[in-house]
């Protein structure tokens, strides 16, 4: 296997860490609903930790995007 094959290779094993990152995004959203609806009264406690949670997983997201760009177009 030459280098190219490889960076190629990288590159999509890292855009998978991207893809995972949204399924992680709508987990949390969807979790959140399901507190709030059952609890309506804990929505101001659990706004905090959303947001904090949303930030997290989007930030892992662009971190395994920005990778895969960097491997897929190095020289």
């Amino acid at each position: 296997m030459d280098l190219a094959s490889a960076k190629v290779i990288g590159a999509g094993l890292a855009a998978i860490g991207a893809g995972l990152a949204a399924i992680g995004v709508g987990s949390i959203f969807g979790q959140y609903l399901n507190g709030a609806l059952r609890n309506p009264e804990a929505d101001a406690k659990m706004g905090g930790r959303l947001i904090f949670g949303f930030a997290v997983t989007e930030a892992l997201g662009l971190i395994a995007a920005v990778v895969a760009l960097a491997l897929a177009f190095s020289s």
